[in-house]
């Protein structure tokens, strides 16, 4: 068996996200379907990150094991051939190590989330940002953003669902860049819980508009209903996975 790491792009609109399951096409379904067309096998195929329905990938990290020793950009070529016409893309591909694991090798995963920000809905960028036609205060999102920096329990911004054992995260960076009429938050930890970044985008959009939440308070509370809304899943993109070096 030979495995091959992927870098795969895709739009989420239509999806049900990463994991495979009765309820419609997943990214997961869809790469096991071009690989059965390839050689007739469908492996389990471990991603970076199993992202919800409607989020996009810019390069999300997956890996598979095929019989034999087919060079890794015939898989490419392969693949994409039977991903035509579907929202995925293989960007990337080579062969590593039977050791490497696409999650839990992963050292950082790094997401952005695209706000419009301005008085018209989206017309080419439907489903691919979040529209928020009220004016949001940027340094007002940027100074409660900073208080997210760093090892918290983050309970309240954690999905219900969430099936992580522990709550407690360390968020290594969150940064928010305007430009024109976008606004992006950009976001980096080693890991994050379920819907983490959607509900603290969502947080973050109600003290733009200049509701009264308190950050630290939010925290403390270990709450999911003191926090914000979730954000929808259109505007959440993960940008990248990192690893390191085989050095």
């Amino acid at each position: 068996m030979t495995r091959y790491k992927v870098i795969l792009e895709y739009d989420g609109t239509d999806l049900i996200g990463w994991q495979e399951n009765t309820q419609g096409p997943s990214v997961q379904s869809l790469v096991k379907d071009a690989i059965y067309g390839f050689c007739g096998t469908r492996p389990d195929v471990v991603g970076a990150g199993r992202t919800d329905a409607g989020v996009h990938a810019i390069a999300m990290t997956a890996h598979f094991d095929l019989p034999g020793d087919t060079p890794a950009d015939t898989v490419m070529r392969a693949l994409n051939f039977y991903l035509n016409g579907k929202p995925v893309v293989v960007r990337a591909c080579e062969i590593v190590p039977d050791e490497f694991n696409a999650r839990f090798d992963c050292t950082a995963r790094h997401y952005k989330y695209v706000v419009l920000n301005r008085p018209m809905a989206p017309v080419l960028q439907k489903n691919r940002v979040y529209w928020v036609p009220r004016k949001l205060d940027v340094d007002a999102m940027r100074r409660a953003a900073q208080k997210l920096i760093g090892n918290h329990d983050f309970t309240s911004f954690r999905a219900s669902e969430c099936q992580a054992k522990s709550p407690i995260k360390t968020l290594d960076k969150i940064e928010i860049i305007q430009s024109g009429d976008e606004i992006i938050f950009e976001f980096s930890a080693r890991s994050f819980l379920h819907h983490m970044v959607r509900n603290i985008v969502g947080t973050l959009i109600e003290i733009g508009i200049g509701k009264p939440y308190d950050v630290d308070e939010i925290l403390a509370a270990k709450n999911r209903s003191v926090a914000g809304p979730t954000a929808p899943a259109s505007g959440l993109y993960f940008i990248r996975a990192d690893y390191a070096s085989a050095d």
